[in-house]
């Protein structure tokens, strides 16, 4: 594509923006594999499929990844179409919020904007948990760090090293994407290739030091729930544990809706920001179902790789594969983390920014840095909140558990009030059209939504439930008490019309 094709393009993608009641405030820089990258790179296969591997293994075994990771990925990949479809249609920042509110109404896009946000921030939060898990069990036998908890109050306890751990990290993945989405697209492009590079390299080690390749291990079922899984999940049924641990592909395969996220600064996003959502969560379900199925056939002893627990990835790696190899392969995986949590942040903040945007956040929050072009106010509040949520909610299964939860709440909530608005109030579609299959889809997502609450509120993660009840209530009454006759949504209607003055004196500020 030359620059003049290109510049045509940006002006078609402009005009779109516009045609929403939207200026072009941030940098339309990122080409379709940039898109993608952003999703790949916040899935990261490396980061939840490895640091969450404990609640597949330590449940029902084998075909928990065999079996249970190809229909956990199909339930992801159902979402991944109806947003898909939605996405052309409005490519915008924000994406679910501003698709929830044309097609479901204010109070629809409201309580959508607040379950992403939850979701967004606790999926950030849940990454660099893991993250943090992932670089103790894998630098501290030569780091020697005090990882030891302390009591706060009853039996709620943090560990300082966690604590610091976490702020730092966080920190520095606010501060890239302070400096321009240049320099965060850089090193999530890298990160795409990162992913693919360690995936393979991981896969082909397991495969060549493995003592033993048992193929049948992925359709065989084996009760490890209890002790015999290292108490990950409670004592249970075969089919009980099972479902629980269709936890593991549904919160690794999830963060698609970065795509659209970033919809404002991407090239051709009508058509780049769709095929990127499904692309990105292809994928990683393939090579995610590789990864973990060879990981499963290398196990030397499959009943003492489960009593391991959280613990299963690096017992099995510590087991089999030499020092050198292992210690540079660790280090892939850990820089692979860390750039899924600043692709998060990126993702985090244009929500805030575009929610802000409409008045739905104080409006210091929709404030572009004038030089780097990016919401900064929106990238750092991301980033506090993510850390807060962590001291508060300690255990890694139940910061999983909310994130699921609330994250795929907020997929639903579009893609149903799309069923309902197609062919009605909805009639114009974007160039990634299903065509009347997205009726279908839209019903299968919210069976699907129903079923990941179930699974999502059993014990050990009952506590998600009452969280969820509570969050749900205090939606509830903000907004019949205080956000109804405030909040106005994004422009509609003669609106947007009476906007293309203000959109065009803005964008005569900001300059190129």
């Amino acid at each position: 594509m030359n620059s003049q094709d290109q510049n045509q393009i940006i002006a078609d993608d402009v005009k779109t923006l516009h045609s929403m009641g939207y200026a072009q405030e941030l940098v339309r820089r990122m080409k379709s594999f940039s898109n993608f990258a952003i999703a790949f790179s916040i899935i990261c296969i490396l980061s939840g499929g490895i640091n969450s591997l404990g609640q597949a293994i330590g449940g029902a075994g084998g075909a928990a990844i065999g079996i249970g990771w190809p229909i956990g990925c199909a339930i992801s990949f159902l979402f991944a179409l109806g947003m898909a479809q939605i996405a052309s249609a409005y490519p915008t920042a924000g994406g679910l919020y501003h698709w929830s509110s044309i097609l479901g109404g204010r109070g629809w896009g409201w309580g959508t904007a607040w379950l992403n946000l939850l979701g967004l921030v606790t999926v950030l939060g849940a990454i660099n948990v893991g993250t943090y898990y992932f670089f103790i069990g894998a630098f501290n036998v030569l780091l020697k760090i005090d990882v030891t908890p302390v009591t706060i109050v009853g039996d709620f306890a943090i560990a300082p090293a966690q604590v610091i751990f976490l702020v730092i990290l966080t920190a520095i993945q606010a501060a890239i994407n302070h400096f321009g989405i240049r320099l965060t697209t850089m090193l999530t492009d890298f990160s795409g290739y990162l992913i693919f590079a360690v995936t393979g390299a991981l896969t082909l080690a397991l495969l060549i030091y493995a003592p033993t390749h048992d193929v049948s291990r992925l359709w065989t079922f084996t009760n490890y729930s209890g002790e015999a899984g290292g108490n990950v999940w409670p004592a249970t049924t075969i089919a009980g544990v099972f479902l629980l641990g269709l936890l593991l592909p549904i919160y690794t395969i999830t963060g698609y809706d970065g795509c659209a996220h970033v919809a404002e600064e991407t090239v051709n996003a009508q058509r780049s920001v769709p095929r990127s959502i499904i692309s990105s969560v292809l994928y990683s379900s393939l090579f995610g179902w590789i990864l973990l199925s060879v990981f499963v056939i290398a196990i030397p002893d499959m009943a003492a790789a489960a009593k391991q627990g959280y613990n299963v990835f690096f017992y099995v790696l510590d087991t089999i594969i030499p020092q050198p190899l292992r210690v540079a392969l660790y280090i892939g995986v850990f820089v692979s983390q860390f750039l899924c949590g600043l692709a998060t942040v990126t993702s985090a903040s244009r929500m805030i920014f575009a929610f802000a945007r409409d008045g739905g956040f104080p409006n210091f929050l929709r404030v572009i840095h004038p030089t780097f072009r990016t919401p900064v106010a929106a990238i750092w509040v991301a980033a506090l909140i993510s850390i807060l949520f962590t001291l508060y909610a300690p255990v890694y299964s139940t910061i999983v558990t909310i994130t699921v939860i609330f994250l795929f709440l907020s997929y639903a909530m579009p893609i149903a009030a799309g069923l309902f608005a197609y062919g009605k109030t909805w009639t114009k579609m974007g160039p990634w059209n299903l065509g009347a299959t997205f009726q279908i889809v839209s019903v299968g997502v919210i069976i699907a939504s129903v079923f990941i609450f179930i699974v999502g509120i059993q014990p050990p993660n009952d506590k998600a439930l009452w969280v969820t009840v509570a969050f749900f209530a205090l939606l509830v009454v903000v907004w019949f008490a205080l956000e109804r006759n405030r909040f106005k949504g994004p422009p509609t209607g003669e609106s947007i019309a009476q906007r293309q003055a203000e959109i065009a004196a803005t964008e005569r500020g900001i300059g190129d």
